[in-house]
């Protein structure tokens, strides 16, 4: 029966007696031996063999809405001393896409990233106040000293293992809409050009960007009431590099 695999499918560590007890509850009085043929059959783990580990999309779904993620991108600003490298680290929210960029630094090192624990769970208007876990790669600049700033106030560093940019995939895709959408096209010529540069993508992100992974809404929906025959007006910001149309207000 297609239930009976259905049900092990999502369920991995529930055995035989406890699938059969759920699909008592749909009214489908099946044996143990049944249910045990058709999990084999389906190609699926008998019941002493159930995982024992929680996989990474069921920690996900477990735990969405307490789950932020961390990464650093770089930039090339061009200076009167040539390029310099700068770092921007940033946090996301899974649940909502909401970002915010918490530094800019040309060499960001275990004092700095100390202070970007603060911030981050500062008890007035912190990030992280409402989360409980934070993925972050294995950067050796998240020390020691960051985790524990972050464990004292109880945030639980998830650290990915080595080489799996897809287990932090949607900061990995807030990385590549910046660069494509804003970067790319733009060369900062001071830290202060960068951060104004950065300040302009995020008001566009958070106001009037159509993101596809949330049925192409936006963030945050202005609540204008707006008239379909009025005129269209396009919001322009870094020289017409970012745009967003809208109907003026009634």
């Amino acid at each position: 029966m297609e239930l009976a695999a259905a049900v092990f499918a999502v369920n991995g560590g529930w055995g035989y007696t406890r699938i059969r007890g759920a699909l008592s509850n749909l009214g489908h009085d099946i044996g143990r031996n049944t249910i045990k043929r058709i999990l084999l059959e389906a190609g699926m783990d008998p019941a002493p063999v159930r995982r024992q580990r929680m996989s990474w999309s069921d920690f996900l779904r477990a735990h969405w809405g307490a789950i932020a993620a961390m990464d650093f991108f770089t930039v090339e600003v061009l200076t009167l001393g040539g390029l310099v490298r700068h770092h921007v680290l940033f946090v996301i929210d899974l649940a909502t896409r909401r970002v915010e960029i918490f530094g800019v630094a040309v060499n960001p090192d275990g004092t700095w990233m100390k202070q970007m624990a603060r911030n981050l769970t500062d008890e007035v208007d912190g990030f992280l106040l409402e989360h409980r876990y934070l993925i972050m790669d294995r950067d050796p600049v998240f020390t020691r000293d960051f985790h524990r700033m972050l464990k004292d106030r109880g945030v639980k560093s998830v650290r990915l293992p080595s080489r799996s940019p897809n287990l932090n995939a949607f900061a990995e895709r807030l990385i590549r809409s910046v660069r494509q959408e804003c970067l790319s096209k733009v060369i900062p010529l001071s830290g202060n050009h960068l951060r104004d540069v950065l300040d302009q993508y995020m008001a566009h992100y958070h106001t009037e960007r159509n993101h596809p992974g949330l049925q192409n809404e936006l963030l945050t929906p202005a609540n204008d009431n707006h008239l379909v025959s009025a005129p269209v007006i396009r919001r322009k910001r870094l020289g017409g590099l970012l745009n967003y149309y809208h109907r003026r207000a009634a």
